[in-house]
């Protein structure tokens, strides 16, 4: 374990080093930003045309900053993370491919299993550093509103495990090529693939429809923001997590083999 959070560590390291960390971060918050600013004007433009409905006050009720604020901002955070986490995990295996390195670390004594962890846990760590800057959002709705907290964590407990999901593809596809644009594209592909997939899901017929929806990683993530914490879908995003790990694993350890 020690292994593995020691590179850790050289992997979050490494990602400040570089100018990659700092556009991500700011294009993540730059863009937060916005859709947090139109998402609470638009609830404030709706609050004042329900107002003005003094014959029916039950139409207030019908607006709350979870639905009209967070919940949007969760899915559209979770789209720029589609195309984000590509690039933060491009780099994992493929850039020690590429300078030469990879072939130190396969030798030297560490497990193929220390090597991974040891990535996937840098990546964890970096993703944790990009939604904790989002809290930002939710505090203010909470300090000037009046927010379901559980809701709240719910949506963020959401976040978490999708942006934790999308960084396990990107380190599967960053194992296959010394080629950072290619693990890149590679990934995003496959992200779009899991986040559309359930799109014919009802015009499919009942089974086949239910198996796309099981499928899509954002069906799950969207009963996660509703405030909805099920074991099947702790268990689908656990799934996919540890199904990519151990291909990444496969894929790593195929070097030793030849």
């Amino acid at each position: 374990m020690r292994n593995a959070l020691t590179i850790a560590g050289k992997e979050l390291r490494s990602a400040f080093v570089s100018p990659i960390a700092y556009v991500v971060l700011t294009g993540f918050m730059l863009l937060g930003g916005w859709f947090f600013f139109n998402l609470l004007a638009r609830f404030n433009f709706l609050l004042q045309i329900y107002s003005s409905f003094r014959n029916n006050p039950e139409a207030l009720t019908r607006l709350n900053l979870n639905d009209f604020v967070l919940a949007p901002l969760l899915h559209n955070l979770s789209v720029v993370l589609v195309i984000l986490v590509p690039v933060i995990t491009m780099r994992s295996f493929a850039e020690e491919k590429r300078a030469g390195t990879y072939e130190l670390l396969m030798t030297s004594p560490l497990s193929i299993a220390e090597i991974v962890a040891g990535k996937f846990l840098g990546t964890v760590a970096f993703i944790v550093v990009m939604l904790g800057l989002t809290l930002i959002y939710p505090a203010i709705l909470v300090f000037y509103g009046n927010p379901e907290i559980g809701i709240i964590a719910s949506g963020y407990l959401g976040l978490f495990l999708i942006a934790v999901s999308f960084a396990t593809v990107g380190l599967l596809t960053s194992s296959f090529t010394d080629n950072q644009i290619v693990a890149a594209v590679t990934c995003l592909v496959i992200l779009l693939l899991f986040y559309v997939i359930a799109w014919p899901a009802e015009t499919a017929g009942p089974a086949l429809g239910a198996v796309l929806k099981y499928l899509s990683l954002t069906e799950h993530f969207s009963e996660l923001v509703k405030g909805i914490i099920e074991t099947q879908h702790l268990v689908y995003f656990a799934s996919v997590i540890v199904l990519a790990l151990f291909l990444t694993h496969r894929s790593v350890e195929s070097v030793r083999w030849r």
